[in-house]
């Protein structure tokens, strides 16, 4: 199995087996995996390709370079290979598959071909002396995005919880803001608080809930 430095990187790289900050070379990372020789990380190979290239880092030939021996380097190719036949079968093309392929030689075109094939059939495969399951491939690779799916949408939430408590902080005092809150929460509000809220916090929200005012506002967004 990897040791835990390579695993601590695997994790910026997609596989989320440990947290980690600090900065690293994402195409050592990627030749480490390699070497290990490891079936689960060479399963995951096209997570770590997909997560290496999305922000321009991958370099085909910084890997190459991070690689000695023969073996290795076709080892490389073949999981290069696999991701890009993994990728075509979900239908995504990226600009640096294109740029991958266009210097492909038959062999390599043929070799694309049948692991495409191979994927499409459900058909157990050998790379390098080392056996795939297209469900193990495709499971993983499904995890990873649903993994960023959800970290998508909490992206999201928290934009518009932010937004939300801008767009409050314009309307609202804090106090009015606080009231607004405990309002809408269902929080029991002191006579106090209730008095407060009618005679100033109510006002405005019956203005917000205009809808006429509301496509006003919208339409003065447009100039």
């Amino acid at each position: 199995m990897a040791d835990t430095t390579l695993l601590e990187k695997l994790s910026r790289l997609g596989l989320p087996l440990m947290e980690t900050s600090e900065e690293f070379d994402v195409n050592q990372t990627l030749a480490e995996v390699v070497k290990s020789r490891d079936t689960r990380l060479w399963e995951g190979f096209p997570v770590l390709l997909v997560n290496a290239a999305r922000d321009y880092r991958f370099d085909h030939a910084r890997v190459l370079d991070n690689l000695n021996a023969a073996e290795e380097k076709e080892a490389f190719l073949a999981l290069v290979l696999l991701s890009l036949a993994l990728y075509e079968s979900y239908h995504l093309s990226y600009s640096w598959m294109k740029q991958l392929k266009d210097n492909f030689s038959d062999r390599e075109k043929s070799e694309l071909k049948q692991l495409r094939t191979s994927l499409a059939h459900d058909d157990l495969f050998a790379l390098c002396g080392t056996q795939f399951q297209p469900a193990r491939l495709r499971g993983m690779f499904e995890l990873y995005f649903e993994k960023e799916s959800e970290k998508s949408k909490q992206r999201k939430d928290k934009y518009d919880e932010l937004s939300l408590e801008y767009a409050l902080s314009q309307m609202f005092s804090p106090k009015q803001k606080e009231l607004f809150k405990k309002k809408l929460e269902g929080v029991p509000l002191t006579k106090t608080e209730k008095e407060y809220y009618s005679r100033t916090v109510k006002k405005k929200v019956v203005a917000l809930a205009n809808t006429e005012l509301h496509r006003l506002a919208q339409k003065l967004m447009e100039y």
